[in-house]
């Protein structure tokens, strides 16, 4: 019952075969590549958005901060959530790929970054000439880093509320297949026609080895994104091995399917967490991961029978045992559901 990370998933076995197929002959280096053609027409068509600039790197960090620095000057603020991976878990790459640029936090409201917060937040910047930063894109995660996420019309107040203030929205799409999944919107309604420049769109926590996509609506900032990916050592020679894996996910819906699959998972997991009196969700269960709360006693029970998930406010051996601690879940789409199976089985035998 391995519930830690959808990092620590199998790569899918089309995603295999495709790299196979990839190494068994010569291709131009550098993104030039005939498989990356057709990945770039694969996104512009799944996008509807023929005009789109489309690049590959191999981490979600990479795609994160060399799109934010292609968006923002040094003397920008980024906006963002508190929970925001670019504020979280980069290590401060957005700052340093910017040369500066530093963030703003808004408050949130389960996860999500609040429109009315980050209005207000905006109209605070920008207000000390000279001395204070200057405005600068608007940067939020769908999915959330806490499993929730934003509806269509969510996400285009906040791109109206970013472009009433001439700024740009990038979207931390790590879970973006996830959210996807959820919504039963199209790609397009959840990025460009809400409001969406420029998207991280993931790969690698939905069954690929190591590559997301970097999806710019906005065209205007291609060149400098190239520049700064080749300046910043992210822009591979044997190329072909990150296009191989995006369009095995691509073709014939493999990344919905396999969304679809841990989303279920994680949903089965919610309904057990939701009956059982001694847990809570935490957050709205709306992809792939979810937060629930449950004594030190339940989550050592949990625990001791084989479930592999982190706490994020203590630890199971150390404490009182009716404390109060929050677990995290995330699924992937290879869960087993008998995996699934035996989590729901313990909870409803703890109820």
């Amino acid at each position: 019952m391995y519930f830690a990370s959808d990092n620590a998933g199998p790569a899918h076995p089309k995603v295999l075969a495709a790299l196979t197929r990839a190494n068994e002959t010569y291709a131009k280096a550098y993104g030039e590549d005939t498989i990356m053609d057709a990945v770039r027409t694969q996104i512009r068509s799944l996008f509807e958005a023929p005009e789109a600039a489309v690049y590959l790197v191999a981490t979600g960090t990479a795609a994160n901060a060399l799109t934010l620095a292609s968006m923002a000057k040094p003397w920008d603020t980024i906006f963002c959530p508190p929970t925001a991976h670019i504020n979280e878990d980069e290590c401060n790459a957005p700052e340093f790929y910017t040369g500066g640029t530093k963030l703003t936090l808004v408050s949130s409201e389960d996860g999500k970054m609040s429109n009315a917060a980050l209005r207000k937040a905006i109209e605070a910047e920008q207000s000390r000439g000279v001395h204070g930063p200057q405005r600068g894109p608007v940067s939020l995660s769908q999915a959330t880093e806490k499993g929730s996420s934003y509806s269509c019309a969510q996400i285009a107040a906040i791109g109206k509320t970013a472009g009433d203030f001439e700024l740009k929205l990038h979207m931390d799409g790590a879970r973006f297949a996830n959210a996807l999944s959820f919504l039963g919107c199209s790609p397009a309604e959840m990025s460009w026609r809400a409001g969406v420049s420029a998207l991280s769109f993931g790969g690698t926590k939905n069954g690929l080895l190591g590559v997301e996509a970097v999806v710019l609506f906005d065209p205007q900032i291609a060149w400098e994104f190239e520049l700064r990916r080749k300046r910043g050592g992210h822009l591979f020679s044997k190329h072909r091995f990150l296009s191989a894996q995006m369009l095995a996910y691509l073709e014939d819906d493999l990344w919905l399917d396999m969304a679809a699959a841990a989303n279920a998972s994680s949903a089965a997991l919610a309904g057990a967490i939701t009956a059982c009196p001694a847990t809570e969700l935490v957050y709205s269960a709306q992809s792939n991961l979810l937060f629930f709360n449950a004594p030190r006693r339940v989550h050592k029970a949990l625990h001791d029978a084989g479930a592999v998930y982190y706490l994020w406010n203590g630890e199971v051996d150390n404490g009182p045992v009716d404390e109060t601690l929050t677990g995290r879940l995330v699924c992937d789409w290879s869960m087993p559901q008998a995996d699934v199976a035996e989590f729901v089985a313990l909870l409803e035998a703890l109820s």
